[in-house]
This record gives C-alpha cells, sequence and structure tokens, in this order.
C-alpha cells in the first residue's frame, strides 16, 4: 500500500491499534495492510479511510502522542476499526512544530475471525460530527487539565453563530508542497478565504466581538489575538486587523481578574447583563402576587397530611417563595429537597388562583420539575417561541418557576426576566451556581442571587446515610477534597492501573447492583435488596465514554441472558443500534407530540415490521413514570419520524443534573471538574462509586486536583460598579443584610451583630417658616446619644473579633496586592494555575491558617509542589519551552516569600483596624447633648444673620457638607452676624453654655477630622445609622457651624472695631504733632 506515513520525515510515533480480539499478529503493520488487502475481491476495492488531525502546539510531545492514542481508541478502535497511527511535527514556516497526527482505519469490524463484513454506517455524516465533537470534547478537556487557555471548537461556523467564510483545511501535505514550490491550491484557496474574512473584520470589526462573546460574557487580550489570527492571512493584516478591533466603540474594558488578566467584554454584551440586573432589582422591589399568612399555613398542613415534612429550613425558604415580591431566588444544595418545597407553594399559588407555570432549559430538567412538584413544565426555548408568535404570553396572575436557574445564559434569562416584567408575572429562579455552568456566555443566576439575594435549602434529604450529606455538603461548598476523602474510606473511589479496566470494574459494579448481587459501599451489609430492582445510572463526561459504557452494559446484560431476545439492528439518527425487548433506551430529542424530552428514559416492549433495508420499523416504549421502571406511559412512533434513540444504561453529568437515583456509577476521566464532581456524586440515595484509572489521571492527587478545579463562569457585572447601578440597590440592601446574617448563623459564622427586620420611621424635623422642632425644655434628647453595643461594636458597626480583624486586614492595599502579584506568578508559573492556587489554599488551611508556616513548608518542598511547571527542559526542549520553564521556575520561587509578605502585612493591617475600633469605641462613649428651645432659637437667628437656610427635608448630605464648609469661615465677617451672636448667645448665658458644652462634646466624639468625615459620610452611613443619625449629625453640624461662625465674627468685629480705633488715634496724633510744630 501506498500509505505508509511512518516513511515521511518528522515522525515522532507510529503504532497500530488492535481492537479486542483481533489478531495480535496485525500489530505489524506489512501484516495488517496485507491481510486487509487479500481480503477484498475487487482489484478497485477501497481498502482504508485515513483520517488526519492537528494537534495542539501548547501540548508536549508525550502529551500529544498521549491524546491521539486516546482520542482513537475512544472513537475508532472501540467500535472494532484496526486503527495504523503515525504522529508528526515537522517544522512550520515560523520555525515552531507542526503536530499532526494520520489514522488509516479498516473499513471492515476486526473479530477473532479476522475482519467481517463492511461496516457501511462507518460512512454516515451523523458519524463523522460525532467524531468531530469527540475530538473537541476530549482535546479541551486535556488542554484543561493541563493548564493550558486554548481550545478547539468543532462546529461550523455558522453554528458557532460567526459571520465569517469557512476557511479549508490545509493538511500537512498541502504544506509540504507549498515548501517544495509545487502548486498547492488548497493552500492558496485557504489563504484567500482567510483574507477575505480579515477583509470582513477590518470592514466590521464588531464582529470579532460578537464570535467572542457568544458563549462568555467577558474574554482576555490572548483571546482576542487567537481569533484575529485565526482568520486573517499574514502578519501585516493581522495587526491591522487586531488594531482595528482594539479601537471599536464597542470594546470595553472592565478591569483585572484573580490572575491580574485583563478582562474585556462588548457594549452589547455589558448593557444585556446591565439589563438583567434592572429587570432583576426591579421585580424583587415589586410586590405584587400576595400568599396571606393562612395560606402558608395551610400549604404547610397540606403537605403534613401527605406525609411530607418540611424542615424548618424549607418551611422558612417556603414563606420566602411565597412572599408577594416579583422575583425570588431559591438556592438549593443537590438533594435539599426543593421539588418538595415546590409542589407546597404551587398548591399555595393555585388556591389564590395564580396560574403556576415551569421552564428548565433542557428537556429532561422541565420533566423532572413537573415530576417532582406537579408544575406543568417545558423548554426555556419552546416558551420563548410560543412568545416570539404570541402564545403563551405570561400575564399579572402567572408564576414563572425556572427550575436548575443555574445553566441558563445571560442574554436568555435576561429575556424572560424582561417578559415578566413586562407582563407583570412573578418569576421563581431555582437553582445552585456551583453545579454545572451556563452552557451560553454568563453566570446569570449567581449575578440575580447576589443583586437579590435568596432562599437557601441546604440540608441535604436525597442520601439515607448521614456521612453522605456530609459529603455532599462538602461538594455544595467546594470541599471537594474532604468529599472524595470520605467516600474513599467507606470504599467507594476505585483506582485502577488502566482505562480500560476502570470502565469494564464500572459496569461489573452496575450489573452486580441491577442483579441483587452483595451490597455495594453505601448501602450496608445488612441491606436487603429490594424485590425491584433499584433505580442506577453510570455517568461520564463525554459522549465517547457514555456510548463505551453502554456498550458494555449489553454485552454484560447478554451475557447474564437478560437480553434473550434477538437483536434488532436499528437505523437511529446516530447510526445503526442494536436494540432488544427489554432494553433500555434513551430518548434525545425533545418532541412534544410524543411527550418525550432529550433525556426521558424507557423499556423497549415491542419492535415491529423489520424489513431488510430498516424501513416502516415502529417501535413501542414504555417510559419511566413517579413509581420508577416502567411505571409511566406507552407511546409508539415510527423510527423514520423519531430516530433520536440510544441504549438507556449510561448518560452524560450534563443529563444527569437534577436526576435521582438508588445508585449512581461514576467514571472520572480527566477533563471533569469541581462541578461535574458535585453533580456526579449526588444523584443518588444509597451509594455512589467512583472508578478511575493511573493511566488517565497518573496518580491519586492528579485526580483530586482535576476533581476541584474551579470553572466557574463570570459576567461583565463582576468587575467593578457603575454608579449608575449603585442607585438601584438601596431598596433591598436591608433585605441582603437579613439573608447574610442568617447565612451566617447557619454556618456557625459571627454575624455582623444584632439585626432587627423593622424599620422606625422617625419624625423629621419641621422646618418650615424657621419654627424649631419641638423639644422638651426639661431634657432635651441628645443630639448624638452614647453608644453602647453588648457585643462590643463600634458606631460603625465594627468589631474586633478574629473573623472581622482578618476580614479588614483582606481589605487591606498591601495584602490585595501581593494576593493580585502571587495570582500572576502562579499563572506564569504553572500550567494550571487554578489546581495550584487550590493545592497553595490547602497547604495553607493544613498549617490552621499561618502563612509564615506554610511560605517555610513551600519553601522546603520546592517549585513543583504546586504542580507541573510551564515550559520543558532536557535534551529535547526547545529554547522557547526552555526559556518559559526558566520563568516559571522564578515565578515559582516567588511563591513562598509572598506568603511570607502577606503574613506581615496582615498583622500590620490588623494591628491598625483593632486601634482604630478601639480608638471608635472611646469616642462613642461621649455624649453630645441637645439644646432647649431657646438654644436652638439662637441657632435659627444666627443662621438667618448669616443668609443661609436650615436644611430641607431630604437634603441630608449636602445640607451636612454646606455645614461643615462654613466652619472655614464663610460669611464671618458679617456685622450681622456678630451682632446675632452677641444678642442671641452672648447676652443669654444658658444659652452660651449649651453651645460650647455641643461644640466640645462633638469635637471629643467625632475628632477634628472626623467632623468632616462625619459630612461626608452621611448619604453613605451603614444601615444601622440609618437617615435619622444622618439628620442628627446634620443637627451637630448646624450647632458646631453657628458657634464657630458667631465666635468669627465677633472676633473679626472685635478686630475691626480695634483697628478703627488705633487708626483714630493715629490720625489724632498726627493732628496734634502738626499743632505743636505750629
Amino acid at each position: 500500500m501506498s500509505h505508509d506515513f511512518t516513511a515521511k520525515a518528522g515522525v515522532v510515533h507510529a503504532e497500530v491499534l488492535l481492537p479486542e480480539g483481533a489478531p495480535s499478529s496485525w500489530s505489524d503493520r506489512g501484516t495488517l495492510w496485507n491481510a486487509v488487502e487479500a481480503g477484498e475481491r475487487r482489484k478497485d476495492a477501497q481498502l482504508a479511510r485515513e483520517v488526519e488531525f492537528a494537534l495542539p502546539r501548547e501540548l508536549s510531545q508525550a502529551e500529544g502522542v498521549a491524546l491521539a492514542q486516546d482520542f482513537v481508541r475512544q472513537h475508532f478502535v472501540s467500535r472494532g476499526m484496526v486503527a495504523d497511527l503515525c504522529v508528526h511535527a515537522p517544522m512550520g514556516e515560523d520555525g515552531e512544530a507542526k503536530p499532526h497526527a494520520h489514522v488509516l482505519l479498516t473499513l471492515r469490524r476486526a473479530g477473532p475471525e479476522g475482519f467481517g463484513p463492511k461496516e457501511r454506517g462507518w460512512n454516515e455524516t451523523a458519524l463523522l460530527r460525532e467524531w468531530r465533537k469527540g475530538w473537541a470534547e476530549l482535546a479541551n478537556a486535556r488542554l484543561a487539565e493541563l493548564g493550558y487557555d486554548a481550545r478547539i471548537d468543532h462546529r461550523s461556523l455558522a453554528a458557532q453563530g460567526i459571520g465569517l467564510e469557512p476557511q479549508h483545511k490545509v493538511g500537512p501535505a498541502g504544506m509540504r508542497r507549498v515548501a517544495r514550490g509545487e502548486e498547492a491550491e488548497r493552500r492558496a484557496e485557504h489563504d484567500a478565504i482567510a483574507r477575505r474574512n480579515g477583509e470582513r473584520l477590518l470592514a466590521e470589526p464588531e464582529r470579532a466581538l460578537e464570535i467572542l462573546t457568544h458563549q462568555q460574557s467577558t474574554f482576555t487580550q490572548h483571546d482576542l489575538a487567537r481569533l484575529v489570527a485565526r482568520h486573517t492571512d499574514g502578519a501585516e493584516q493581522f495587526g491591522q486587523v487586531l488594531a482595528r478591533v482594539e479601537a471599536s466603540p464597542e470594546l470595553v474594558r472592565l478591569g483585572r481578574d484573580g490572575r491580574g488578566q485583563e478582562r474585556l467584554t462588548t457594549r452589547a454584551m455589558l448593557e444585556t447583563e446591565r439589563r438583567l440586573e434592572r429587570d432583576a432589582l426591579a421585580l424583587a422591589g415589586t410586590a405584587r402576587h400576595r400568599v396571606g399568612a393562612s395560606g402558608k399555613r395551610t400549604a404547610t398542613l397540606e403537605a403534613k397530611g401527605a406525609g411530607i415534612t418540611l424542615s424548618g429550613e424549607q418551611e422558612a425558604a417556603l414563606g420566602r417563595v411565597l412572599e408577594a415580591r416579583d422575583l425570588v431566588a431559591v438556592v438549593g444544595t443537590a438533594g435539599a429537597g426543593k421539588s418538595t418545597l415546590l409542589a407546597s407553594a404551587r398548591a399555595a399559588w393555585e388556591r389564590e388562583g395564580l396560574t403556576v407555570r415551569g421552564a428548565a432549559l433542557s428537556g429532561i430538567a422541565a420533566e423532572n420539575l413537573e415530576t417532582g412538584s406537579s408544575i406543568p413544565s417545558r423548554t426555556i426555548t419552546s416558551l420563548e417561541h410560543a412568545w416570539e408568535r404570541g402564545r403563551d404570553a405570561l400575564g399579572p396572575r402567572d408564576v414563572l418557576v425556572v427550575d436548575e436557574a443555574g445553566l441558563v445564559g445571560s442574554r436568555q434569562l435576561g429575556r424572560v426576566l424582561a417578559h415578566a416584567r413586562e407582563a407583570g408575572a412573578k418569576v421563581v429562579l431555582v437553582g445552585d451556581a456551583k453545579q454545572l455552568q451556563a452552557i451560553e456566555a454568563g453566570a446569570a443566576f449567581r449575578a440575580v442571587v447576589e443583586r437579590v439575594g435568596a432562599a437557601e435549602v441546604t440540608a441535604v434529604r436525597r442520601q439515607r446515610e448521614g456521612w453522605q450529606r456530609e459529603a455532599t455538603g462538602k461538594l455544595a461548598t467546594g470541599r471537594t477534597t474532604a468529599a472524595l476523602e470520605r467516600y474513599e474510606a467507606a470504599g467507594m473511589v476505585r483506582e485502577h492501573g488502566t482505562a480500560e479496566e476502570a470502565r469494564a470494574a464500572l459496569v461489573a459494579g452496575w450489573m452486580a447492583a441491577r442483579q441483587g448481587r452483595g451490597t455495594e459501599p453505601g448501602r450496608g451489609d445488612s441491606g436487603d435488596p429490594a424485590s425491584t430492582t433499584p433505580s442506577q445510572v453510570m455517568l461520564a463526561h463525554t459522549r465517547a465514554d457514555v456510548a463505551d459504557l453502554n456498550a458494555r452494559a449489553r454485552a454484560a446484560l447478554r451475557e447474564a441472558g437478560t437480553l434473550a431476545g434477538e437483536d434488532h439492528r436499528l437505523e437511529t439518527a446516530r447510526g445503526p443500534q442494536d436494540f432488544a425487548i427489554g432494553e433500555r433506551v434513551m430518548f434525545l430529542r425533545n418532541e412534544r407530540s410524543l411527550g418525550v424530552k432529550n433525556g426521558t428514559l424507557g423499556t423497549l416492549v415491542r419492535v415491529e415490521g423489520v424489513a431488510a433495508d430498516g424501513s416502516d420499523v415502529r417501535l413501542a416504549v414504555r417510559l419511566d413514570g413517579r413509581e420508577g421502571v416502567g411505571s409511566g406511559r406507552e407511546v409508539a412512533f415510527q423510527l423514520r419520524d423519531y430516530g433520536e434513540l440510544a441504549p438507556g444504561y449510561a448518560t452524560t453529568v450534563h443529563k444527569a443534573q437534577g436526576v435521582t437515583v438508588d445508585r449512581a456509577h461514576v467514571l472520572a476521566t480527566p477533563g471533569m471538574d469541581r462541578h461535574m464532581a458535585y453533580v456526579a456524586l449526588t444523584r443518588h440515595r444509597d451509594g455512589v462509586v467512583l472508578h478511575w484509572s493511573r493511566e488517565e489521571h497518573g496518580g491519586r492527587e492528579h485526580l483530586v486536583r482535576a476533581l476541584s478545579r474551579e470553572r466557574a463562569k463570570d459576567t461583565s457585572l463582576d468587575y467593578g460598579m457603575a454608579e449608575e447601578r449603585r442607585a438601584l440597590r438601596p431598596t433591598l440592601e436591608q433585605a441582603q443584610a437579613r439573608a447574610a446574617v442568617g447565612y451566617a448563623e447557619r454556618r456557625g459564622l459571627h454575624p455582623l451583630g444584632p439585626a432587627s427586620g423593622i424599620v422606625v420611621a422617625r419624625p423629621e424635623m419641621v422646618r418650615q417658616g424657621g419654627s424649631a422642632p419641638d423639644r422638651g425644655e426639661e431634657h432635651p434628647r441628645p443630639l448624638l446619644a452614647a453608644h453602647h453595643s453588648l457585643d462590643g461594636r463600634d458606631s460603625l458597626g465594627r468589631g474586633t473579633t478574629p473573623a472581622e480583624v482578618a476580614a479588614a486586614a483582606g481589605r487591606d492595599p498591601a495584602v490585595l496586592q501581593e494576593v493580585r502579584d502571587r495570582g500572576q506568578w502562579l499563572a506564569l508559573a504553572y500550567r494550571d494555575p487554578g489546581a495550584a492556587e487550590a493545592g497553595l489554599v490547602a497547604l495553607v488551611r493544613e498549617e490552621g491558617g499561618d502563612l509564615r508556616v506554610a511560605s517555610q513548608r513551600l519553601q522546603e518542598a520546592g517549585p513543583e509542589a504546586l504542580g507541573p511547571l510551564r515550559g520543558r527542559d532536557g535534551l529535547f526542549a526547545g529554547s522557547t519551552t526552555k526559556q518559559e520553564r526558566v520563568a516559571a521556575l522564578e515565578a515559582a520561587r516567588a511563591v513562598p516569600g509572598s506568603l511570607a509578605r502577606e503574613a506581615r502585612a496582615r498583622e500590620r493591617a490588623g494591628g491598625v483596624y483593632v486601634a482604630a475600633v478601639e480608638a471608635q469605641r472611646g469616642r462613642d462613649a461621649v455624649e453630645v447633648p441637645g439644646l432647649s428651645r431657646a438654644a436652638w432659637a439662637a441657632v435659627e437667628a444666627v443662621e438667618r444673620a448669616r443668609g443661609g437656610q436650615p436644611a430641607r427635608d431630604g437634603e441630608g448630605q449636602g445640607s451636612a457638607r454646606d455645614y461643615w464648609a462654613g466652619v472655614s469661615g464663610a460669611g464671618a465677617g458679617s456685622a450681622a452676624v456678630a451682632e446675632a451672636w452677641r444678642r442671641e448667645v452672648l447676652e443669654q448665658p444658658k444659652v452660651a453654655r449649651e453651645l460650647r458644652a455641643v461644640s466640645e462634646a462633638a469635637e471629643r466624639r467625632l475628632g477634628q477630622e472626623g467632623m468632616q468625615d462625619a459630612g461626608r459620610s452621611a448619604g453613605t452611613a451603614l444601615a444601622t445609622d440609618g437617615p435619622g443619625r444622618r439628620d442628627r449629625l446634620a443637627e451637630v453640624g448646624r450647632v458646631v457651624s453657628v458657634s464657630c461662625n458667631g465666635s468669627l465674627a465677633k472676633n473679626a468685629q472685635e478686630r475691626a472695631q480695634a483697628r478703627q480705633h488705633d487708626a483714630e488715634q493715629q490720625r489724632l496724633g498726627i493732628r496734634r504733632g502738626y499743632g505743636i510744630g505750629m
């Protein structure tokens, strides 16, 4: 055969990968292809299929080879193909390697007896799309695991929403022809398309920004440069386009993230998320859907009557959900009983005559919402589709419950809230921002919760074992390592040598549980298996792994005799698939006419009309219902009308969010993260077993690091807050404060102090017509009462508990700068900065928060203690990667010193904070006395003489500033002020003593600088200070200002009189002199 890629230059790896049972002699390339050729009768027969794919340049040679091997095994060898793999790394024009892989695949399935018939299904376009997607998923997971920011998108530009022309793939062969000076039309067309795309971006630079914000709210400069490089031709056009995009008025620079990288977004994205924020605040500030106290009590009693006991936490959340507010959020830990809560809320709303509707991002989530709460539900997309056509619009008597809201992106959730606000409807958002992240741009649910608060349901009810509920709590709060350790101690984390062993063991465990043999850890040795098969599911990250697990499960069921009927080969949308009567099947597309969703499960009960060509096949499936497997209705359909079917034994983690089963079996692969681990390890009631292999993860520490990775999405609202948005927040600050205190108390943290939910309205001062406030003569109330707090807090709400001192130190600029610098060093040093940071946090936690000890331990452990460093060294490392390794070592060695400096900065900042609180406590003990009516009359008389007016209602901050500005002496030379001061104050000793006492006490209470600061902060005081305290500060300001101005005016008048007297005496003296001389 002519396809001998091993003879080409730059070959770094070559091997033949065989499916299970294939003759071992085929590992020799010559033997294999001779056998292939001998098996064909026609001389012009097609012998093989070639697949070629580029490997990410970011990967090392070994990492690239491993990625290629894994992809070939998962997608080709697993189907029975023999794969002849060659990895090349020739040098490109830029002096860097251009790694890529060639794979020659047999067209016939290989087995112990040799080759079978040709598999026509392997030529299906749908299968090619699946390979492309599988490559993107696997490559992106590997890049993320190794700490690289680069990503691959397998979709067409049109599918990605990119209005650019797709470029031809120019393979290495085309590049070699160009290098030899031969004609390479494909490369020329590729360059021409790139040039045209570059011209489009020059004309419309906003296209590039739209592409970048399609799936993320913010991006970096590196993201932008990578996109421009992909769609331009040559350095000159690249520079022109990049400069044009950076100069676009649509580009918005937001600030820096935790790694010190500048985050960018577009005006359109920023406005979308600001509008989301405005609509959320407006809905939360409107109360039109009230359920009375009796309705709430009835809901609780009905739940008890149905055998459902709501916990205190659930009852509190139910009360919050049934509030009149038009937007309520519920944050619920996985398995905390949100569906039970919503079922009670639905009953209460319906008794009030409200219509309750449900929605979720995916069809299966909508189905689970409807099953668990009896709320009629559908997908958000279908709702929006109906709204666009004027159907099913929300109204003022509607309540829309959005489940799994954390999966909804900013644009879509913004449209839902805008529609609800316009319609006057109520929206209840239910979700957990710590579970799987939104597919589209933005962490919208988290942003809304941060702004309007949320009812929390954190007590886990799904797991039957107490320690498993505790483990779920750890997963929910990001303590993945602790949760894994707990499951590991119970024997529910299984280590295997190879990926093959891990998958085989997972399916074996699934079969054992299905057949009721023995007990899985977590059920207990005394757990008597139920008479019916317990519900269970196998979970994996990628579709390829799911397909592999499904195939293994079918083989195991066949071997056990459970699938006794004959196989029916059906042409599904994903290619030929064998099904037998009694097979568990999963529907993969929403279809309202059948009442099935993407993810609906059922059991195949009939296959009728099977023809040789697969036409006119009719299937009947018994759906799962509320009572479990086989308890739902039966649906029948033609295969040609609905062919999106797959075996239903395994599913992806994404599809499983919101699902509850008795047992779960999880395959941990490197692409998983903290969010996936949280979902995968919390689906079960009785037990979960996690299988992993050293072949895929390298070691336990790498498994823990992968499953602890934080990949939470951000929003453009996370980077600073514009002044115009600050004005929207005050109406909800008290509710948020109460929620924060409750959150702290439930977790045993020290709250900010006793808080009251009752706001007492104080009568405003009556200042019309210059009349003085009505105050008692005998005991006028103090202008500022002495502040005494039972918990030792000062008047600004500050305390000196360890947590508060630490929080204050954490806000210190020097500490923040050290943290930012360390983030940059971690990003420069390690391939996975997030994992390095997590390891650093764990190290500090192990040392009880002692940064100095942690610094010493890290210094002793060496630079690689936190993970693999960037770059490479050694004989085969290039100059660029060697330089990167040198820089990485320098950055890593700076981290221990940063910890020590942060410790010193925290100590200094904490000391300053404690001293400031103690000084404020001393000032708080001083009472500023009140004034009698006579004294207030004198104050207002002097004010009128100055030509000033008392502050009007609502002036607050501005009036206070005016008073403090008056202290500087504005109007001090006025004779009218001096005369009023003499007449109203100096000639009335009692009034003079009162004003002097106020001024002296105010200086002791506020300090000279504090008196000015009080005026500036009057409008931004803490919630505990409130409008009443601002008014009293303004009153103090009035008195002090009048006293200062009166004294200054009097002194100025006396000096003026003295100067006049001296001048008169001098004039008279001169006149006398002239007379004497005559």
